[in-house]
């Protein structure tokens, strides 16, 4: 007892270790326990047990051995650390337990096999149940295979995989126990599932009747494919979503997975070596001159190559061999026998065999001159075979050599070879610049005179036509005729793709069908002529016989191409011309055309002229009339201006209409020969040009330049060349045929006379732009003084942008833009090298040159080389075809003699210049033994190897280079200089790659063992090129990949790892499409352009402050710091990259990736990706940001923001600044990437950062405010709690502007969730946060009521309370505030709430509620009936209006409670420390900061008449208990009701609304919430209309009846002008969207009472138009019809409906235009234009948008004049739209027809001039008076002086008219002399000035209290709903109703007593909301009534208190104008 007492005490872990297996028991017992009792996977309990994991299952005592086992499973479950001990633990399953006679034991060791695979050990697992497997026992055999069997059976096989036990599986089945057998063969059943016919192979060579077994298994076993039925924890996702599937009827799902999924065999099979198997003999038998010996040869070798997989090796001597049977053996049987040779070696080394390919593909095709089948069909085999090997691009020119062979055999088999290859194509694989030659070839034979081959070619064609589609082949079918067309399109519809898909780009279904027949080499069908094919038709210019031309025209031109469909049309006789001329032309223009006087010829050219003028394009025989006009005297006309006619009539049918090349043709000749002439030249050349745009500049130019050279005259060469120079600008460079102009070109700088020399040279400049220095290759034979003369011209245009071309495609519309863009590089810069001529030399490396290359001796060695290398210089670009040098250099590249390999490798790098992009074919076969020579010893030669590796690359580009496993071979080789050069070389090479090849991750194991190497350059160069690696497989994949190392390696590894993930450079960004047809200057002009958008005056105001003098300090300020920032940056960059900075940072910072932040919120919620959820962030979550950045923000700016020096992280945030209010979408679309990045800035202690930060977020949450967005979940739980966090700062600035942040977050955010994390932030360990949070939920309660208490008032209230006992005495009294201000909102009722409080906490509670009563208010509370006035876009929780700075909260608190606990104590007189100097505010127009506090006042208030309220009791209702005390509250609390989920509930809450609506002297009652329930009125119809209608549950009559009372509602509402013009412009969009939408719903039009609905609907938006503020709802229709027509998905017939809504409120403008706010209509105008300009309106299908908008604004020009000129004030910059220019054109329009009556008007002002004399001298006078007053040199007494002057100058002459001097001045001028005016009048009356000689009133701003229509704050020109949300203008309304701006006073005393109605404590709560609604406007009535009469009496009394009122009605009037400056 003693024994069991001691170790009884010790502690788990040590139990788990004691000797005594008593002890070890109840220590696996409690360890069991405790790990189910942690929650957290990560907890540090968990590595106390690592090392005791395995020795718990290897416990030796059975007992305590079963209760460790269970330990251990839930320890491998619930623990993060537990993948660590799966090697161990697994082995130790295998030996320990598997071997158990207890069946339990065994079961809980393969669950814990299984556990270990689920947590992402599945490979750990897999190798030690593998080598269980070869243990003795066979009953660990058998536990192994059935483990095996299981977890395939669960996780499926892409979890496990089968290659390793496909490999042991035959094994298996020879064991001597059945029981082994037995399972092996169950687990051969299980594979067969999940691979089907894919294991027949391997288990080919069983025992057979084993095999016959498994057969009649595999039968048994259903179609369908198996489902994973256990998950991965990464797999969670996919989880979720089979169970989805197997909870719904899953019909749908059995029909996707019919077919079961398809496995290549391939990969599962072992290769086998065969080289070592030949012969010894074989070659040279092979080369016998008996048949028998040669026969005998490669039957050996077709036995070997037999085996389906085949070891790679070097097969280069016996494909050589096999090519030489093939080629020259004349026994045909033999050829055949060489031909399935190949098949075999392609089939069995796939990919590795494509490095011969080039070798025997031009053997194959010359042999197909063979007629015998059976050796034709054994070439086509292999042939097959051999493409499948290698890439379509690789074999090109060989196939094309032979196309044009005179053999008709040959040419039909290529074709039908190609047709057969293009079927395994996609449209990528068969990209144009690959289509274009062989459809140049295809093209030529379907003209052959051999049927067989015109057959193949249009097979051939057809099945590219299907690959590819039709757009992108007709290009280059363009002059083939419709017979030929309809042919291959009759083809292509008979063709079947390889995986039997029908159509190009079809279902991805039929791919998998397509993966199981690629993989193996089909013989192809007997007869060739079988498969089907399809093909697509396009006309381009060009005729076929000039391929270049063709495809050009083609791939850039495709614009040209459509428009030319009459290409091909038939020349016609003369007799036919004649008679269509005349049908069109008129009778006398036909005779005279032929008049012997120049006169009559003349005329008969005008009436012609003036008749194809008036043509339509589709009625103009084109032909025709140009051959009319060269009826006699035709083109030899002598009359110089009758040819000019005809020459502009040429250019004008070419222009106008349908002309064809025929019609070109007919007068090409004749322009030609005229344009050199001096008089007709220019004619000519307009001609010419009309001519290029309507047949494509390339057929012009050919045709233009060749019959130019054909003539002897110079100066008709000199200007053709000139003309062509031009064209070439104007048209642009796509696919003008440069080799066709080469020659004439040299033939004129050949030329004596020297203007075409010089023409010439002009035009070579020209090309230069387009074509670099490869043009300069063309000429370098020329003279030398002539080559200067060219190298100068080349020099001038050195760094010269090409123009934009603006006629041709381009100009005929951008429809094709997006199919260029798709292929940017087709006929871009590669086309320029294919110009170049190009030498084959491969009949120039002879046998003797390459014999000489392997001698003996390295003298011939050299010599071979060196003539090699002549021949290569001699030829300078030479073409692909080499013949047998590859061969040669290759043995050379192993040469012994290192200045022999110097010699290659520079014959390698000549090679590779001279070839160009082709040199692609050999870099298998010989490029990848460059890299091979990096491992020499000498340094000078693997110099020479890296520069000759470099010049390859530099042709080929990376992907060749790095795809196949050559590269990883390399790497295998221990070679230390073979591996650091690699290295060091892919370091170099992979940063600048945007993608690459998936084959890269074989090199990592490799870099790993480079890692350990013991040479240390090596290892210093794998830890550079680690971080490249890194940056394009990703950090997962690399980890992945450590599992199989060993364990001290791994860790060394990892921790690398862990340092490369912090250096990985980012991707390069994809590069900027159309960049280089931009100059250069406008990339740069666009920030420029974006820098004074960052300060203006009025970003933050709805009104700017005139004064533009004086900037407002605080907001120049970021574009100050911007300004600073980029000063920093010049400084500091280097002078090399400065221009290149420069212009990387031009661009978008940020990019708008399509649902990029919808993928990332899913793949978080997957668990894919690391939740944003940390206490301090960690490494990986750093990484994980940076990766998902760099897909959507620009590669320098995420340099800065993950910069390790707080510098850079300065500049990111100033550039940010700058971009915000140019990229708002793409800020938007990656918000919660950026706010992330924002929470890591959180954790920094550097204040400049954190400053700069804040300062970036005010302005983002303004601007997403502006934008009506609301964060999502997502975004706002990964940024908010880190906000909260810095709210507890220690410094007093950042906590401000984290508070100033907080407060905006309720304009993004519901303030009911922010309210939850206020809450969490409470319970923070730092007391300065803990009291911030309570302040500001102190704050929320009072901004939004009770309810924002979240989750319930009595949970937040209590846990609020809690606080009151704090330590600390910030937090206690911060706590009892904000219980006060709940006291202040619900009364007695928080003591329930709050729950039990201590006796001293609640007497402190109650002593502060006394306290805050007592203290005299300075102004009311911001009252509950405001609230949804506040609210924003479709959030009702949304506040607009803040609370006030924190330093004012609690008198502000205390101040509300004293209004609400003894509102008897209000009073009119304000406390001296709550007075205001006005004149020192109202003059400071910078600090905006305090505006909200203003507009919490509402000073009428305080001239209500104070009343006592009746002693109530408060009955507690049980929905009611803590809100809803007032009607404001009441409605709020309905109007939510109404945007229900609930059908029910949303009818009973419009009925009720619709009570109040329907009776007039309770609708005023709405006023206020007008925009709130609109909102929450067209998010019931979005609701209807996306969820309710397509619910088949829910009754149709429910849905019915919701729309009716939606629509009955509303019509009540927009019956009532007072309460419908108080709908914003922003509400008014949405709620006509939703109607309009309604409206199309066809759904709607199917129910019973569908038709009667929609009647009621336009009934409703007619009621819209006529009632709404006409301003707010032309606007909203506007921008509604800019949406429309951006929006892709949007009907044409929604926008034809706000078009119809538009025309309405056209003809409602003449009676309400004088209400409109013009400034603002056509700033949505002006916004409107700039988007949609008359040309892009012009695109539209529909010309409807631009004669609505040209009818809107001729409609406002009629009615306003020229004044509408004056309404422009708004609009910032008018040069971005055409909007002046119309208004201007269009007034101008309207002054000339009204100039008539103005001249009838002149007439009788004549008579007045006498009189107009006589009033001249007033004029000066007048004009003197104003100087005085306007002059900026005047100081203020002057103005008065002046102001004073007029005054009196009016009373003397009354009749005095002063309006033509303020006419042309500004508004605020205008504004300055009312005042003034009335001011002066005030002052001599004696009245209005205020006798308090405290209040210190300026004269300026007295005159405010005047009621008059002009008493408007003076510096408002503008409305400001484009600066604000349209809410703050409703706001702005209601209160200047209510402050008497703009009601008599009657209204104004109604409005007050109204407020203090709503604002009293009401009535005892009743028990439901219509009730107590009624219940309120029952008591509203009933006082009104009251208080009209009290006010008759006290009428009477009014005289005495006239001064103290009028004191406060100018201080009202004041603080008004104060907050209008702010705004």
């Amino acid at each position: 007892m003693g024994d069991d007492s001691e170790w009884m005490k010790l502690p788990i872990e040590q139990k788990c270790e004691h000797k005594l297996w008593k002890a070890r028991l109840n220590g696996y017992e409690e360890a069991l326990k405790l790990f189910q009792r942690i929650d957290d996977e990560k907890s540090p309990e968990w590595s106390k047990y690592l090392g005791l994991i395995k020795k718990i299952v290897t416990d030796s005592n059975a007992v305590a051995q079963l209760k460790g086992l269970e330990a251990v499973l839930a320890y491998v479950e619930n623990a993060h650390v537990a993948g660590r001990t799966t090697g161990e633990v697994v082995s130790g399953v295998v030996c320990k337990v598997f071997n158990q006679p207890k069946a339990r034991a065994k079961e809980l060791g393969l669950e814990i096999c299984m556990m270990y695979i689920e947590i992402e050990k599945a490979e750990a697992v897999q190798e030690e149940l593998l080598k269980g497997l070869d243990n003795k026992n066979p009953k660990i055999i058998v536990m192994c295979i059935e483990t095996i069997r299981k977890a395939l059976s669960e996780f499926g096989s892409k979890i496990v995989t089968l290659k390793p036990i496909v490999k042991v599986l035959p094994k298996l089945f020879e064991s001597r126990e059945k029981a082994v057998r037995d399972e092996a063969r169950l687990l051969a059943v299980e594979m067969y599932r999940w691979i089907r016919d894919a294991l027949r192979p391997p288990l080919q060579n069983i025992n057979s009747v084993q095999f016959k077994e498994l057969e009649e298994e595999w039968v048994k076993l259903p179609p369908s494919a198996p489902k994973q039925t256990r998950f991965l924890r990464s797999q969670q996702d996919l989880k979720t979503k089979f169970e989805q599937a197997a909870s719904s009827d899953g019909v749908d799902g059995d029909e996707d997975e019919e077919a079961p999924p398809q496995v290549d065999a391939y990969e599962l099979l072992e290769a086998v070596e065969i080289l070592s198997k030949l012969p010894k003999d074989f070659y040279e038998k092979i080369e016998a001159k008996k048949w028998q010996e040669r026969k005998e040869a490669l039957e050996a070798l077709e036995v070997l190559v037999k085996n389906p997989k085949i070891e790679a090796g070097d097969y280069g001597d016996v494909v050589r061999a096999l090519k030489k049977v093939i080629g020259k053996d004349t026994n045909v049987m033999l050829v055949a026998a060489a031909a399935k040779c190949v098949v075999g070696l392609a089939t069995g080394l796939r990919k590795k065999f494509g490095t011969y390919a080039c070798l025997v593909v031009p053997t194959i095709l010359e042999k197909f001159k063979e007629k015998k089948p059976n050796v034709v069909q054994a070439l086509q085999e292999a042939i097959d075979a051999v493409f499948l090997t290698t890439t379509l691009q690789n074999i090109s020119e060989d196939v094309l050599a032979v196309m044009d062979n005179k053999n008709p055999s040959i040419k039909q088999q290529s074709s039908l070879f190609l047709s057969r290859s293009f079927r395994h194509c996609s449209p990528s694989t068969l990209p144009k610049s690959l289509l274009k030659p062989f459809c140049a070839a295809l093209l030529k034979q379907i003209n052959d005179s051999a049927p067989e081959v015109r057959d193949a070619a249009f097979e051939a064609l057809a099945t590219a036509l299907k690959v590819v589609g039709e757009k992108a082949v007709n290009p280059f079918l363009a002059d083939v005729d419709k017979l030929k067309l309809d042919r291959i399109k009759e083809c292509a519809e008979k063709i079947e793709l390889a995986g039997g898909k029908k159509v190009a780009g079809a279902e991805k279904k039929d791919v998998k069908s397509a993966t199981k027949t690629a993989p193996v080499a089909e013989a192809p069908p007997a007869k060739p002529a079988a498969p089907p094919k399809k093909a697509p038709v396009v006309k381009a210019g060009g005729p076929p016989k000039k391929g270049k031309v063709a495809g050009g025209a083609g791939a850039k031109g495709k614009k040209a191409a459509v428009e030319t469909k009459d290409v091909v049309e038939t020349e016609l006789s003369d007799e036919a011309c004649e008679e269509k001329a005349s049908a069109v032309l008129p009778a006398s223009c036909m005779q005279l055309l032929g008049s012997s006087n120049w006169k009559e010829r003349l005329a008969s050219m005008e009436e012609f002229q003036k008749a194809v003028e008036q043509m339509e394009k589709n009625e103009m025989p084109c032909q025709a009339l140009v051959r009319m006009l060269a009826k006699k005297p035709g083109w030899k006309e002598t009359n110089f201006q009758v040819m000019q006619m005809k020459l502009h009539i040429v250019g004008l049918i070419a222009v106008k209409g349908n002309f064809s090349k025929t019609s070109a043709l007919v007068v090409l000749e004749c322009l030609v020969d005229k344009i050199g002439d001096v008089k007709c030249g220019i004619k000519s050349k307009e001609a010419l040009t009309a001519i290029g745009e309507a047949c494509s500049l390339p057929w012009t130019a050919e045709n233009v330049v060749s019959m130019a050279f054909a003539q002897k005259n110079p100066k008709n060469q000199a200007e053709t060349l000139s003309w062509l120079a031009n064209a070439m600008k104007e048209f642009g460079f796509s696919g003008i045929n440069v080799k066709a102009f080469i020659n004439n070109v040299k033939t004129a700088l050949g030329a004596t006379n020297p203007a075409v020399r010089t023409s010439a040279i002009a035009l070579l400049g020209v090309m230069y732009l387009y074509m670099g220095t490869p043009l300069r290759m063309f000429f370098e034979d020329e003279k030398p003084a002539l080559l200067t003369q060219i190298d100068a011209e080349f020099e001038k245009m050195q760094g010269q942008t090409p123009p934009a071309p603006f006629r041709g495609s381009i100009k005929k519309g951008g429809q094709d833009e997006s199919e260029e863009a798709e292929e940017p590089d087709d006929e871009g810069g590669n086309d320029v090298m294919d110009l170049l001529p190009r030498s084959d030399i491969g009949e120039k490396i002879t046998s003797d040159m390459v014999s000489k290359m392997s001698d003996k001796n390295w003298k011939i060695r050299k010599e071979g080389l060196d003539e090699v290398a002549t021949v290569i210089n001699e030829a300078k670009f030479i073409q692909p075809n080499i013949g047998e040098l590859p061969i040669a250099l290759k043995a050379r590249l192993g040469d012994s003699n290192k200045i022999l390999l110097q010699q290659t490798l520079t014959i390698l790098q000549q090679i590779a210049t001279a070839m160009g992009p082709n040199i692609k074919q050999h870099v298998k076969n010989l490029g990848i033994l460059i890299i091979t020579v990096l491992g020499d010893s000498k340094s000078n030669v693997r110099a020479a190897a890296l520069a000759t590796l470099n010049a390859w690359v530099e042709q080929t580009g990376m992907k060749e280079w790095l795809e196949g496993e050559e590269l990883s071979e390399e790497l295998k080789k221990e070679n230390p200089f073979l591996r650091q050069e690699v290295l060091g070389w892919l370091a170099e090479k992979l940063p600048t790659l945007r993608t690459v090849p998936p084959d890269l991750m074989l090199c990592v194991p490799h870099l790993y063992s480079c890692l350990e190497d013991r040479n240390g350059d090596v290892r210093k160069k794998a830890q550079e090129a680690l971080p490249t690696f890194m940056m394009h497989l990703g950090y997962e994949k690399m980890f992945k990949a450590t599992s199989k190392l060993k364990t001290a390696s791994k860790d060394q590894v990892v921790s690398l790892l862990e340092k490369a993930r912090t250096n990985m450079p980012a991707k390069p960004a994809a590069p900027v499409k159309a960049a280089a047809s931009k100059p250069a200057g406008s990339v740069k002009a666009a920030p420029a352009s974006a820098k004074p958008q960052l300060s203006p005056a009025c970003d933050e105001s709805e009104e700017c402050v005139p004064d533009s003098s004086k900037p407002d300090p605080k907001k120049a300020k970021p574009a100050g710091a911007a300004a600073k920032g980029k000063g920093v940056i010049g400084k500091k960059a280097p002078i090399k990259s400065n221009a290149k900075e420069e212009e990387d940072k031009s661009g978008p910072i940020f990019t708008h990736v399509p649902n990029g932040k919808e993928q990332r919120i899913k793949e978080e919620k997957g668990l894919k990706v690391l939740k944003w959820n940390f206490t301090t962030p960690r490494d990986e979550y750093i990484e994980q940001l940076k990766t998902q950045m760099s897909s959507c923000s620009a590669k320098w700016l995420q340099d800065e923001l993950f910069h390790l020096d707080f510098q850079h992280h300065i500049k990111a945030l100033t550039a940010m600044i700058e971009h915000l209010e140019d990229e708002k979408d793409a800020t938007i679309s990656c918000l919660d990437l950026i706010l992330k990045w924002f929470t890591l800035r959180f954790f920094d202690t550097n204040t400049s950062v954190l400053m700069k930060a804040l300062e970036y977020l005010k302005m983002l949450f303004t601007m997403l405010s502006r934008e009506n967005y609301h964060l999502n979940e997502h975004e706002a739980s990964s940024f908010i709690p880190y906000l909260v966090l810095k709210v507890g700062e220690s410094k007093d600035v950042v906590r401000k502007d984290v508070r100033v942040l907080l407060s905006m977050m309720c304009k993004v955010y519901p303030a009911s969730k922010v309210f939850t994390f206020l809450m969490d932030g409470t319970k923070s360990k730092n007391s300065k946060q803990r009291a911030e949070c309570l302040e500001e939920l102190g704050c929320l309660i009072e901004s939004y009521g009770m309810h924002v208490c979240q989750p319930t008032a009595a949970k937040a209230l209590k846990e609020i309370a809690v606080h009151i006992g704090d330590r600390d005495n910030s937090v206690r009294n911060a706590a009892l505030n904000t219980v006060v201000v709940a006291y202040n909102a619900c009364g007695d009722q928080v003591f329930k709430l709050i729950g039990n409080l201590s006796e001293k906490e609640m007497s402190m509670l109650e002593e502060r509620i006394k306290r805050s009563a007592k203290k005299p208010a300075a102004a009311p509370v911001k009252q509950v009936e405001e609230k949804p006035q506040r609210s924003q876009g479709g959030n009702p929780n949304v506040s607009l209006m803040r609370r006030p700075p924190l330093e004012e909260v609690p008198s502000k608190l205390n101040q509300s409670r004293s209004q609400n606990v003894h509102p008897e104590q209000s009073s009119p007189s304000i406390p001296r420390e709550f007075q205001l100097d006005l004149d020192m505010i109202e003059n400071d127009h910078t600090r905006v900061s305090e505006m909200p506090d203003l507009v919490q006042h509402k000073l009428d208030e305080l001239l209500e008449p104070v009343l006592i309220p009746e002693p109530k009791i408060r009955a507690v209702s049980p929905h009611f208990d803590d809100m809803h005390n007032s009607i404001a509250s009441t409605i709020n609390f309905v109007i939510s009701q109404v945007a229900s989920g609930d059908i029910n509930t949303s009818i009973q809450a419009l009925a009720q609304i619709d009570e109040v609506l329907r009776q007039e002297d309770k609708a005023e009652a709405m006023s206020g919430h007008i925009d709130q329930f609109l909102i929450a009125t067209f998010m019931q119809l979005r609701l209807i209309y996306s969820t309710h209608m397509a619910d088949e549950r829910l009754d149709k009559d429910d849905i019915v009846k919701l729309y009716s009372c939606i629509i009955g509602n509303m019509i009540s509402l927009f019956q009532m002008e007072m309460l419908a013009r108080e709908a914003s412009m922003g509400v008014l969009k949405d709620l006509m969207h939703g109607l309009i939408t309604l409206m199309l719903d066809s759904r709607v039009e199917d129910l019973e009472d569908g038709q009667q609905l929609i009647r009621s609907v336009n009934l409703l938006v007619v009621k819209v138009l006529e009632k709404s503020d006409q301003t707010n709802i032309l606007s909203a229709l506007l921008v509604l019809l800019q949406d429309s027509l951006l929006a892709t998905a949007s009907s044409p017939k929604f926008s034809e409906l706000v078009m119809k809504c538009l025309w309405r409120m056209v003809r409602l403008l003449p009676e309400s235009v004088n209400n409109i706010n013009l400034d603002r209509i056509l700033l949505d105008i002006h916004n409107f234009m700039k988007i949609f300009p008359k040309d892009k309106l012009k695109q539209l299908k529909s010309d409807i948008p631009l004669r609505t908008l040209k009818t809107l604004l001729h409609t406002l020009c009629r009615l306003t004049g020229p004044k509408i000129l004056d309404h422009m004030t708004m609009i910032e910059n008018k040069n971005e739209s055409e909007l002046e220019t119309h208004l201007r054109r269009v007034v101008k329009h309207s002054m000339d027809q009204t100039s008539s009556k103005s001249d009838r008007e002149t007439e009788k002002g004549a008579n007045g001039m006498d009189e107009m004399a006589s009033k001249s001298k007033v004029s000066d006078i007048l004009a003197e008076i104003f100087k005085k007053i306007g002059s900026k040199e005047n100081t203020k007494e002057t103005s008065d002086e002046g102001l004073t002057e007029l005054y009196e100058y009016k009373q003397k002459y009354s009749d005095a008219d002063i309006d033509p001097f303020l006419k042309n001045t500004s508004q605020f001028f205008q504004s300055y002399v009312e005042r003034g005016l009335r001011m002066i009048e005030l002052e001599r009356e004696g009245k209005g000035r205020v006798q308090s000689s405290s209040s210190g009133i300026s004269p300026q701003s007295a005159d405010t209290f005047v009621p008059s229509s002009t008493a408007t704050a003076p510096s408002i020109p503008t409305n400001g709903e484009e600066v604000k949300p349209a809410v703050y203008l409703e706001r702005l309304k209601i209160l200047r109703q209510r402050h008497g701006l703009e009601n008599n006073s009657k209204q104004q005393e109604e409005r007050s007593h109204l407020t203090s109605l709503l604002s009293k404590p009401s009535a005892p709560t009743v028990a439901s909301s219509t009730d107590m609604l009624h219940s309120k406007l029952s008591q509203l009535k009933e006082s009104r009534e009251h208080y009209h009469q009290e006010s008759n009496q006290s009428h009477t009394q009014s005289s005495s208190t006239t001064s103290s009122v009028t004191n406060l009605d100018d201080l009202k009037k004041r603080l008004e104008r104060i907050k209008s400056n702010r705004k």
